[in-house]
Formats: structure tokens, C-alpha cells, sequence
């Protein structure tokens, strides 16, 4: 029987073929428990998640770089971002994309760390509608529905590499743009 709550997505899990066995999840004030035993997330999802709002809400490298080693790399597999292969460029990648699509949001549906790898990932859709100047052609009307997903890779409590996966040409083909 799925719940959902918040610790990124929590999920209570029911075993059918074993019912007095039950495995849950259960968030709240940024701890989830696992099989009935509290475990708090660390410092270095906070800052994920921190770093997460900033940078989908276009705030540039002069907010994120907070959370940051100053020469952290980035890496997607895509034509949109071949050329971006530090962490400073794709915040900045970012902000300027408000300009074509000003009302540029997200919506964030999952988030979750992985403290052994010192890893935290983060899904979400990204909505927008291209109205602004400074697309490769001008303004469409047309809007943006994109699933994305980030993992975060920390070192010493700051994001050392973060790789953004996401279908970059159905997404522009969405805004009129490819």
C-alpha cells in the first residue's frame, strides 16, 4: 500500500507473501526510518537540496557556488550541454535560461542520499513557456514539461561532480527550438 510523504519519496511497503514482515519509510522534520529505526539525513542532503532550489530557480553560480568546490565538474549526455563540463557553467546555463523561458520552474518528486557513496539525487519536472528574447529563434508560446534528474557526488561536504540526466532534445523540440 504506497504513502506518500517526504523524505525525497517515502514509500510503506508491504510484504504479500510474508505479511508479518513489513519494511517502511516514513518522513518527517528530515529523518526517515527504515524498518521501524530512525536514521537522520546528513548535512550533505541539506545542502543538495539547497543547491538544488538555487540552481533550478536561476539564481547562477553566485548562489550555488556556496555549496560548490570552486572547480566542481558537470557532465549530461546531450547536444544542449556538450560544451558545459563544469558545475560554474551549468548554474550559469541556468540563469540565462530565464531570460527565454521567464516563468521557468520545477516541480520536485523525488530526493534521496546515499551517505556510503556520499551521493544524493534529485528528480524532478521542469515547466516553462519560451515568451522571452534570447532562444535560438524567437519567442514560441510553446511550454516545457521535462523530466530531469541530478546526482550529486560530495566530497568534504561540497558537490565535487554533478551529472544532469535528461532528454534534452525532446524537451526543446517541446519549446519549438529543434
Amino acid at each position: 500500500m504506497p504513502v506518500k510523504a517526504n523524505c525525497g519519496v517515502a514509500i510503506l511497503v508491504l510484504r504479500a507473501k510474508t505479511p508479518a514482515v513489513t519494511d517502511r519509510t516514513v518522513a518527517g522534520n528530515n529523518q526517515c526510518w527504515i524498518s521501524n529505526t530512525p536514521k537522520k539525513m546528513s548535512a550533505i542532503y541539506d545542502k543538495a537540496k539547497l543547491f538544488f532550489d538555487a540552481c533550478d530557480s536561476g539564481k547562477g553560480w553566485q548562489v550555488c557556488k556556496e555549496y560548490c568546490h570552486p572547480d566542481a565538474t558537470f557532465s549530461a549526455q546531450g547536444p544542449a550541454l556538450a560544451s558545459v563540463n563544469t558545475l560554474e557553467g551549468y548554474t550559469n546555463w541556468m540563469k540565462d535560461f530565464f531570460t527565454p523561458v521567464p516563468d521557468g520552474r520545477y516541480e520536485l518528486k523525488f530526493f534521496a542520499e546515499d551517505q556510503e557513496r556520499q551521493c544524493v539525487a534529485g528528480y524532478g519536472v521542469y515547466y516553462g513557456t519560451h515568451t522571452g528574447p534570447g532562444g535560438p529563434v524567437e519567442p514560441t508560446g510553446k511550454t516545457l514539461s521535462a523530466d530531469y534528474a541530478y546526482v550529486m557526488q560530495f566530497e568534504e561536504g561540497r558537490i565535487r561532480h554533478m551529472t544532469k540526466i535528461w532528454n534534452d532534445a525532446f524537451g526543446l523540440r517541446q519549446l519549438g527550438w529543434a
